[in-house]
Protein backbone atom coordinates (compact mmCIF):
# COMPACT_ATOMS: atom_id res chain seq x y z
CA UNK A 1 0.00 0.00 0.00
CA UNK A 2 2.82 2.40 0.64
CA UNK A 3 4.91 1.60 -2.16
CA UNK A 4 1.66 2.08 -4.36
CA UNK A 5 1.26 5.74 -2.56
CA UNK A 6 5.15 6.19 -3.37
CA UNK A 7 4.90 5.25 -7.22
CA UNK A 8 1.98 7.27 -7.27
CA UNK A 9 3.67 10.81 -5.38
CA UNK A 10 7.27 10.27 -7.41
CA UNK A 11 4.76 9.62 -10.95
CA UNK A 12 3.06 12.88 -10.09
CA UNK A 13 6.63 14.65 -9.00
CA UNK A 14 7.85 13.74 -12.59
CA UNK A 15 5.08 14.73 -14.59
CA UNK A 16 4.81 18.30 -12.63
CA UNK A 17 8.77 18.34 -13.30
CA UNK A 18 8.79 17.27 -16.96
CA UNK A 19 5.71 19.47 -17.21
CA UNK A 20 7.72 22.69 -15.65
CA UNK A 21 10.52 22.68 -18.20
CA UNK A 22 8.91 21.77 -20.93
CA UNK A 23 6.69 25.13 -20.75
CA UNK A 24 9.71 27.33 -19.57
CA UNK A 25 11.77 26.00 -22.29
CA UNK A 26 9.39 25.76 -25.19
CA UNK A 27 5.97 27.84 -24.60
CA UNK A 28 6.68 30.67 -22.74
CA UNK A 29 8.35 33.41 -24.85
CA UNK A 30 11.62 35.16 -24.24
CA UNK A 31 10.46 38.29 -22.13
CA UNK A 32 13.85 40.62 -21.63
CA UNK A 33 14.25 41.94 -18.43
CA UNK A 34 12.38 45.15 -18.92
CA UNK A 35 9.72 47.24 -16.79
CA UNK A 36 7.25 49.07 -17.86
CA UNK A 37 8.05 52.86 -17.82
CA UNK A 38 5.83 55.84 -19.19
CA UNK A 39 7.89 57.33 -21.83
CA UNK A 40 6.17 60.63 -23.60
CA UNK A 41 2.60 59.07 -22.24
CA UNK A 42 2.91 55.73 -23.48
CA UNK A 43 3.61 52.34 -21.67
CA UNK A 44 6.83 51.01 -23.15
CA UNK A 45 8.91 48.61 -21.90
CA UNK A 46 12.60 49.77 -20.57
CA UNK A 47 15.58 47.91 -20.06
CA UNK A 48 17.89 48.26 -17.39
CA UNK A 49 20.11 49.99 -20.17
CA UNK A 50 17.81 52.51 -21.22
CA UNK A 51 17.19 50.83 -23.82
CA UNK A 52 13.20 50.52 -25.14
CA UNK A 53 11.98 46.89 -26.28
CA UNK A 54 10.78 48.17 -30.17
CA UNK A 55 8.05 46.09 -30.80
CA UNK A 56 5.19 47.04 -28.19
CA UNK A 57 3.08 43.75 -27.22
CA UNK A 58 5.33 41.66 -29.27
CA UNK A 59 8.21 39.99 -27.52
CA UNK A 60 8.64 36.07 -28.57
CA UNK A 61 11.66 35.94 -30.53
CA UNK A 62 12.15 33.56 -33.83
CA UNK A 63 15.74 33.51 -34.28
CA UNK A 64 18.47 34.43 -31.82
CA UNK A 65 21.83 36.31 -32.58
CA UNK A 66 24.77 33.48 -33.74
CA UNK A 67 25.12 30.15 -35.85
CA UNK A 68 21.55 28.49 -36.36
CA UNK A 69 20.23 26.60 -39.61
CA UNK A 70 19.70 28.70 -42.76
CA UNK A 71 15.52 28.89 -42.90
CA UNK A 72 15.27 30.32 -46.87
CA UNK A 73 17.85 30.96 -49.38
CA UNK A 74 19.91 33.90 -49.26
CA UNK A 75 19.71 34.13 -45.05
CA UNK A 76 23.11 33.72 -43.57
CA UNK A 77 24.02 30.68 -41.30
CA UNK A 78 25.21 33.00 -38.77
CA UNK A 79 22.33 35.39 -37.51
CA UNK A 80 23.53 38.94 -37.09
CA UNK A 81 20.30 40.24 -34.84
CA UNK A 82 17.49 38.84 -33.24
CA UNK A 83 14.00 37.85 -35.19
CA UNK A 84 10.63 39.09 -33.42
CA UNK A 85 7.59 38.06 -34.73
CA UNK A 86 4.76 40.57 -35.47
CA UNK A 87 1.92 41.04 -38.28
CA UNK A 88 2.13 43.42 -40.60
CA UNK A 89 1.45 46.75 -39.54
CA UNK A 90 3.08 46.33 -36.35
CA UNK A 91 4.63 49.69 -34.56
CA UNK A 92 8.07 49.62 -34.66
CA UNK A 93 9.73 52.33 -32.35
CA UNK A 94 13.29 53.59 -31.85
CA UNK A 95 15.24 51.77 -29.13
CA UNK A 96 17.29 54.95 -28.93
CA UNK A 97 18.09 58.45 -29.77
CA UNK A 98 19.72 59.29 -32.66
CA UNK A 99 19.63 59.96 -36.34
CA UNK A 100 18.00 58.04 -39.52
CA UNK A 101 21.05 57.21 -41.46
CA UNK A 102 19.34 54.85 -44.06
CA UNK A 103 16.00 53.73 -44.92
CA UNK A 104 15.85 51.72 -48.29
CA UNK A 105 15.80 48.49 -49.52
CA UNK A 106 18.93 46.74 -48.81
CA UNK A 107 19.25 42.99 -50.10
CA UNK A 108 18.45 40.46 -47.41
CA UNK A 109 17.17 42.83 -44.92
CA UNK A 110 14.60 43.88 -47.16
CA UNK A 111 12.76 47.42 -46.61
CA UNK A 112 15.18 48.64 -43.49
CA UNK A 113 15.68 51.67 -41.42
CA UNK A 114 19.08 52.20 -39.38
CA UNK A 115 19.24 54.51 -36.93
CA UNK A 116 22.21 55.91 -35.67
CA UNK A 117 24.13 57.42 -32.65
CA UNK A 118 27.96 57.89 -32.08
CA UNK A 119 29.70 54.43 -33.11
CA UNK A 120 26.28 52.73 -32.65
CA UNK A 121 23.82 51.48 -35.47
CA UNK A 122 20.76 50.08 -34.81
CA UNK A 123 18.84 48.45 -37.72
CA UNK A 124 15.49 47.42 -38.71
CA UNK A 125 14.63 45.28 -41.64
CA UNK A 126 11.95 43.52 -43.52
CA UNK A 127 10.32 46.92 -42.81
CA UNK A 128 7.10 48.84 -44.72
CA UNK A 129 8.18 50.10 -47.62
CA UNK A 130 5.84 53.02 -46.82
CA UNK A 131 8.66 55.18 -44.78
CA UNK A 132 7.64 57.33 -42.14
CA UNK A 133 11.21 59.10 -41.54
CA UNK A 134 13.65 59.93 -43.76
CA UNK A 135 17.59 60.08 -43.59
CA UNK A 136 18.92 63.01 -41.37
CA UNK A 137 16.01 63.12 -39.61
CA UNK A 138 16.75 63.58 -35.67
CA UNK A 139 14.69 60.35 -33.77
CA UNK A 140 13.63 60.47 -29.80
CA UNK A 141 13.74 57.25 -27.90
CA UNK A 142 10.61 55.32 -27.86
CA UNK A 143 9.46 57.57 -31.64
CA UNK A 144 7.28 55.42 -34.17
CA UNK A 145 9.78 55.37 -36.69
CA UNK A 146 7.94 52.23 -38.55
CA UNK A 147 5.78 49.52 -39.00
CA UNK A 148 6.53 45.54 -39.55
CA UNK A 149 6.75 45.44 -43.25
CA UNK A 150 5.03 43.03 -45.27
CA UNK A 151 6.44 39.38 -46.33
CA UNK A 152 5.79 40.41 -50.11
CA UNK A 153 6.91 42.77 -52.16
CA UNK A 154 6.82 43.77 -55.89
CA UNK A 155 8.84 46.00 -58.01
CA UNK A 156 12.11 46.14 -56.35
CA UNK A 157 14.90 46.82 -58.58
CA UNK A 158 17.76 44.27 -57.69
CA UNK A 159 14.89 42.13 -55.30
CA UNK A 160 16.55 38.36 -55.70
CA UNK A 161 14.49 37.11 -52.88
CA UNK A 162 11.39 34.73 -53.65
CA UNK A 163 9.77 32.33 -51.54
CA UNK A 164 9.24 28.52 -53.39
CA UNK A 165 6.63 29.80 -55.31
CA UNK A 166 8.42 32.76 -57.21
CA UNK A 167 7.03 35.84 -55.32
CA UNK A 168 9.22 38.45 -54.70
CA UNK A 169 10.31 38.73 -50.46
CA UNK A 170 10.98 41.64 -48.26
CA UNK A 171 14.47 40.71 -48.28
CA UNK A 172 15.56 36.92 -47.27
CA UNK A 173 12.35 36.53 -45.08
CA UNK A 174 9.65 33.54 -44.48
CA UNK A 175 7.06 36.23 -42.66
CA UNK A 176 6.29 38.64 -41.19
CA UNK A 177 9.08 40.19 -38.42
CA UNK A 178 10.95 42.81 -37.12
CA UNK A 179 15.05 41.58 -37.58
CA UNK A 180 16.60 44.31 -34.95
CA UNK A 181 20.42 44.42 -35.61
CA UNK A 182 22.62 46.18 -33.82
CA UNK A 183 26.17 46.90 -35.04
CA UNK A 184 28.93 48.98 -32.25
CA UNK A 185 32.00 50.25 -35.00
CA UNK A 186 30.50 48.09 -37.52
CA UNK A 187 30.48 44.75 -35.53
CA UNK A 188 27.57 43.11 -35.18
CA UNK A 189 26.37 42.06 -31.32
CA UNK A 190 23.73 40.62 -29.67
CA UNK A 191 20.68 42.89 -28.94
CA UNK A 192 20.19 40.70 -26.14
CA UNK A 193 23.10 42.06 -24.31
CA UNK A 194 20.64 45.47 -24.00
CA UNK A 195 17.83 44.12 -22.74
CA UNK A 196 19.49 41.10 -20.00
CA UNK A 197 21.48 42.26 -17.15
Amino acid sequence: MFSSFLKLFYTISFILLFLTISITCFVVPIIPNVEIQQLEGKEMLISPYGFVWPIPGYTTISSYFGKRNSPTAGASSFHKGLDIGAPEGTTLIAVIEGRITYVGFLGGGGYTITLSKENMKITYCHVSPNFIVQVGQEIQKGEIIGKVGPKYVYGVKGNTYQDATGKPTNGATTGCHLHLGIRIEEKYIDPLQFYQL
